[in-house]
């Protein structure tokens, strides 16, 4: 993993706002980890990968908070 966000206790839609910043200045092909508990991430991250071009690898759940995978596209 190349970056690791916690974005725990944050509300929608601060987890993808986050997630977008942090990634900025990622080099393509890069790696994150998103860690939200949030419900509505489970909606909201897999839509910002699709719209802002990056490849959503997969999501898990561990103890209650919600693990994305995503690679910068």
């Amino acid at each position: 993993m190349d970056l690791e966000i916690d974005a725990l206790g944050l509300l929608c839609p601060l987890p993808v706002l986050r997630l977008r910043k942090r990634m900025e200045p990622l080099q393509q092909g890069a790696k994150v980890l998103l860690i939200a508990d949030d419900p509505a991430a489970i909606v909201d991250v897999p839509h910002f990968c699709n719209e802002a071009g990056h490849q959503f690898i997969g999501m898990s759940e561990v103890e209650g908070r919600l693990e994305f995978t995503i690679q910068k596209g």
